[in-house]
């Protein structure tokens, strides 16, 4: 019995040695943050859930030796931000604590590649659809514009004559065989429809959709329609 203690306790000990020579070996590559680490490690990078803590700390999820994932940030300012990391750099929803002029602020958005684009996106409100499947609507940034993609039976409407469209401000133009409208006003209102066949080119049918967008900024809409077969 004595025996088999001793040996637990060695297994005990072996065990607890890899893991901290594990945790030393375990690179982070974001310098701000690199100097001890705990957590989860993969082929010497930080991978996983865990805490690096350098000149600044963080604590969430990491990829490849970076910030990937949801994770909290505290600059040695005393900066916090909380929310979506991709590749080391803040990347979708997140919420940012910074002070200015000795009073706490608070930036509530979206961030693409580090930089903040804005307010979480309102969806578009739609007024009126017939005949389409889906569609995509993304924010890109401050701005007034908006592209829209047309797309029927998985090809792309790049012909504007065989569209009937209409909206409440701004300038159209057309650029990659998209609709773009410059200097809206917003909230913006569009309206689009087309002729399309049905399945087996028996007869025609109207696609429309019409949407408002009230919140400012550069839009990017894609709509996706379906050809109808009758009964």
């Amino acid at each position: 019995m004595r025996h088999l203690k001793k040996l637990s306790l060695i297994f005990v000990f072996i065990a607890a040695g890899t893991f901290v020579y594990s945790q030393q070996n375990c690179k982070v590559l974001m310098p701000k943050i690199s100097g001890t680490y705990i957590g989860k490690c993969k082929k010497g990078l930080a991978h996983g859930k865990g805490k690096a803590v350098g000149i600044s700390t963080y604590e969430g999820k990491f990829r490849k030796g970076l910030p990937n994932g949801y994770g909290i940030y505290t600059s040695s300012k005393g900066e916090i931000f909380e929310g979506n990391w991709k590749k080391g750099l803040r990347h979708g929803k997140g919420k940012f604590i910074y002070n200015t002029n000795n009073k706490d602020s608070l930036l509530v958005g979206i961030w693409q590649n580090d930089i903040y684009i804005g307010p979480k996106p309102e969806k578009p409100q739609i007024i009126h659809e017939e005949y389409i499947e889906r569609y995509t609507c993304s924010r890109h940034g401050e701005g007034n514009r908006i592209s829209i993609n047309i797309y029927q039976n998985g090809l792309q409407i790049n012909d504007t004559e065989q569209i009937i469209i209409s909206e409440s401000s701004g300038i159209m133009t057309k650029e990659n065989n998209m609709i773009c409208y410059e200097n809206i006003v917003f909230p913006f209102v569009c309206k689009f429809s087309y002729l399309a066949w049905n399945i087996g080119r028996i007869s025609q049918h109207w696609v429309i959709f019409e949407f408002k967008i009230k919140q400012p900024g550069i839009w990017r809409l894609t709509s996706y329609s379906y050809s109808y077969s009758f009964q």
